[in-house]
């Protein structure tokens, strides 16, 4: 089905003028003229949960306000075919393991009917996007002529080579791939293009933009948080590459210290994401009968989308510290939006959240249980310190990690791709 019910963003490209300034929208519009009415499609795997619907939420809707006619394509399929993708999403990222020609007929057969649907509701799209790696094989499954773009957001500096190598010959047919740092760029890759696009984030929407005061304690408390007591907060799916066990760990060490404080783990379960209930269950294990842990496993039907993202907004504003414990992360947008709210921010010394955090100067980047929980305990006793964060971090964002960037790379691309050479210089 095509996404057309869903919440997107009514940000429209005039709202980000006080913001980004005016020469950064005239510089959007002018490249935008020259490919002004092309039809572009959006392909991936999930409209509810994770990093890329809440790019494509925002981003949708921000490319129909410059003139491209937009529609967005979630995947249809049963329960096995994501058990698979998610597989070979963990194998993309590193893990170890190997897969059986059944898991991979599994793969190819989920798509097959994914593009006879496409077939029959196809328009002359001028541009296909294609995110991350369950629907890559649709390239070779539809025989059109349009512009094929993969892009990729999970980290892929040491793939599962028996995953990549079945996967990665589909990529030769495709016109651009786009990664969201240089290093996740692999060295075999056989694409004309190559893009590099960090992600960013839509301060108009219901999870970024300001809410009341009382909303920011009246929704933790809905949760059975203590809005009086301060309590650390992890926005993250419940996935290994998360370490929800490991951030439990870290509460642990910091209770010590400060026996007031309260951890919540908030996740939106998506449904192209069968392993994170088994990944909850290990972390509500590990919690035990504490009942200052909050594990928020939240299933979130289409209309309940911007209900959920005011209450993850909340969430933000009340922590006294974000922790964002990767092991592994292709950027980490829940790192973004902490950085926007002004929150001190612990995170994993990985991926793409490097190039959001600068250690010591708008938040701490570790690699351990010890080294995230003391970090925590300076940033619990010194507020002068977290506020000097939170005035950084949310520069950071402003200046590198808005919405605006990120269509306007875009723009680049499609300007790019067919042969047009645009003036953006402000004159």
């Amino acid at each position: 089905m095509f996404v057309h019910r869903a919440p997107f963003s009514e940000a429209c490209l005039a709202n980000y003028r006080p913001l980004v300034g005016p020469e950064v929208v005239d510089r959007i519009q002018r490249l935008a003229e020259p490919v002004r009415g092309a039809r572009v499609l959006h392909i991936n795997a999930t409209a509810i949960g994770g990093g890329v619907a809440e790019l494509l939420f925002s981003l949708v809707p921000l490319m129909r306000d410059a003139g491209l006619d937009v529609d967005w394509y979630v995947l249809d399929a049963h329960e096995r075919f994501f058990d698979v993708t998610k597989g070979f999403h963990n194998a993309l990222q590193g893990f170890a393991g190997s897969w059986s020609q059944e898991a991979f007929q599994i793969y190819w057969d989920g798509c097959a009917d994914n593009a006879r649907r496409l077939a029959r509701a196809w328009r002359d799209y001028d541009f296909i996007i294609v995110h991350d790696p369950q629907p890559l094989v649709l390239r070779s499954l539809l025989p059109h002529d349009g512009i094929w773009i993969w892009r990729c957001h999970i980290d892929l500096t040491s793939p599962n080579l028996e995953v990549w190598n079945r996967l990665s010959p589909h990529l030769a047919l495709y016109d651009m791939a786009v990664f969201s740092a240089p290093e996740y760029v692999p060295s075999d890759l056989e694409v004309d293009h190559v893009g590099i696009a960090m992600p960013a984030i839509d301060p108009f929407r219901p999870k970024n933009r300001p809410i009341r005061a009382d909303d920011a304690t009246r929704i933790p408390a809905e949760y059975g948080v203590d809005p009086l007591r301060p309590y650390l907060l992890q926005v993250s799916r419940f996935d290994p590459w998360k370490d929800p066990v490991g951030v439990v760990e870290v509460y642990r060490r910091i209770k010590a210290e400060r026996p007031e404080m309260q951890l919540v783990y908030m996740a939106s379960m998506a449904h192209d994401d069968p392993e994170a209930w088994r990944v909850y269950e290990e972390t509500r294990a590990a919690a035990g009968s504490d009942p200052d842990i909050h594990l928020l496993a939240l299933e979130v039907p289409h209309d309940q989308i911007a209900r959920n993202a005011l209450e993850v907004n909340a969430m933000q504003r009340g922590a006294r510290v974000i922790l964002q414990k990767s092991i592994r992360e292709g950027f980490g947008l829940a790192v973004t939006e902490a950085l926007w709210k002004e929150k001190p921010v612990v995170a994993g010394d990985v991926g793409g959240i490097r190039y959001q955090v600068r250690n010591g100067w708008n938040g701490y980047l570790v690699s351990s249980v010890d080294e995230c929980a003391e970090r925590v305990l300076e940033l619990l006793r010194d507020p002068e310190l977290s506020a000097d964060f939170g005035r950084r971090g949310r520069e950071t964002v402003r200046s590198s990690f808005l919405m605006t960037r990120l269509l306007e790379e875009h723009l680049g691309w499609f300007n790019q791709l067919t042969g047009h050479r645009v003036a953006t210089a402000t004159p």
